[in-house]
């Protein structure tokens, strides 16, 4: 089993494997690549479609923006990321339709074992000793605002229209229609007909 075959099976990975590093280059250099451009350089948006897995035709990156592997995500239409978005995709990440990020989203698709021995330690067959990771999957419904300084960890699964308050830590899933936040993030109240800002326009 390749080792980009054992991150989507759930098993222990070795990211250190030439296999892995060539993947994740592609991306690094690109993401390098789309920081160094103005923003309305007509070329930048382009370099996404690059690297990632999957786009929608309409979507817009402030930057700058840091990939882990990149083809490991997935997007829908109409997504919006404001600046300093981190996407550790090491297992996939699927995002939705209208999503929109504030400035410093965390998207950690990735872990290490908590013991040390197992975290540090665990050799392979040709002698080397590799730094284990896991990987769990991130899914982002339709609809979605995560707001700004959140981190959403790998497992997690966040429902069509949720709210993610400033600077949540989501660790469990989030249902649809809700306002959650917190460290650890947690649903709070639905969204209502009360919470509309018509009035304001």
């Amino acid at each position: 089993m390749m080792e980009e075959e054992k991150i989507f099976a759930g098993k222990l990975f070795d990211a250190r494997t030439k296999e892995l590093r060539d993947i994740k280059h592609k991306a690094h250099v690109l993401c390098q690549k789309f920081n160094t451009l103005d923003e309305y350089d007509e070329n930048r948006l382009s370099i996404i479609k690059e690297f990632i897995g999957k786009i929608g035709e309409k979507y817009y990156f402030q930057g700058p923006i840091r990939f882990n592997y990149g083809s490991h995500t997935f997007i829908g239409e109409s997504f919006f990321a404001n600046f300093n978005l981190t996407v550790m995709d090491d297992a996939r990440i699927y995002i939705g339709d209208n999503v929109m990020f504030g400035p410093n989203v965390s998207l950690m698709a990735t872990n290490h074992p908590l013991i040390a021995e197992e975290r540090i330690a665990m050799k392979y067959p040709d002698g080397h000793v590799s730094v284990s990771e896991y990987a769990e999957e991130i899914h982002i419904g339709n609809n979605v605002w995560i707001a700004a300084n959140v981190v959403v960890t790998g497992g997690v699964h966040i429902g069509d229209n949720a709210v993610i308050g400033a600077g949540s830590v989501v660790t469990k899933d989030i249902p649809a229609n809700y306002v959650a936040y917190g460290v650890p993030c947690k649903p709070v109240r639905m969204i209502t007909e009360k919470d509309s800002k018509l009035d304001l326009l």
